[in-house]
């Protein structure tokens, strides 16, 4: 008898990839925990730098970049407009403590906001519904 793959395997949603840049080692650790639990897979990054590292390493994609806004080396905004130079498509997702900046969001413009703090639910719902508009390409490795 021989043993067939199952016609559901490939039913299952493909895990995303989430470069989350913090600066903060709790928030980093405690939402990486939060993402990876929703079955995303998480590289952390504590700034500009580091995070400029791990995407130019990552060669098989990320699909969302999830940043603070107020970081060592820069800020989010400025780690977003370097991202955005290689991969156009990329997508943000900026969060801050320090006020309600609503005004940074621009579905149009692949560029999102969470305020600090969020929960766990907010955080996931968020980002699934960011994902869920994308269709998996791993845009973050298409560069022009």
């Amino acid at each position: 008898m021989t043993l067939q793959a199952s016609a559901y395997a490939n039913d299952r949603p493909a895990r995303r990839t989430i470069l989350l840049v913090e600066d903060e080692p709790f928030v980093r650790e405690a939402t990486r925990t939060i993402l990876e639990h929703a079955g995303f897979e998480v590289l952390p990054a504590q700034d500009t730098q580091d995070a400029m590292k791990v995407y130019e390493e990552r060669s098989h994609g990320i699909d969302l970049v999830m940043t603070d806004m107020v970081l060592p080396g820069g800020t989010g905004q400025q780690l977003g407009r370097d991202l955005r130079q290689r991969s156009p498509e990329i997508l943000l997702l900026m969060t801050s403590g320090y006020s309600d900046q609503n005004e940074l969001e621009a579905p149009e413009a692949r560029t999102y906001f969470l305020a600090k703090p969020y929960s766990k639910r907010t955080l996931v719902e968020k980002i699934e519904t960011i994902l869920a508009a994308v269709p998996l390409q791993r845009v973050a490795t298409q560069a022009s």
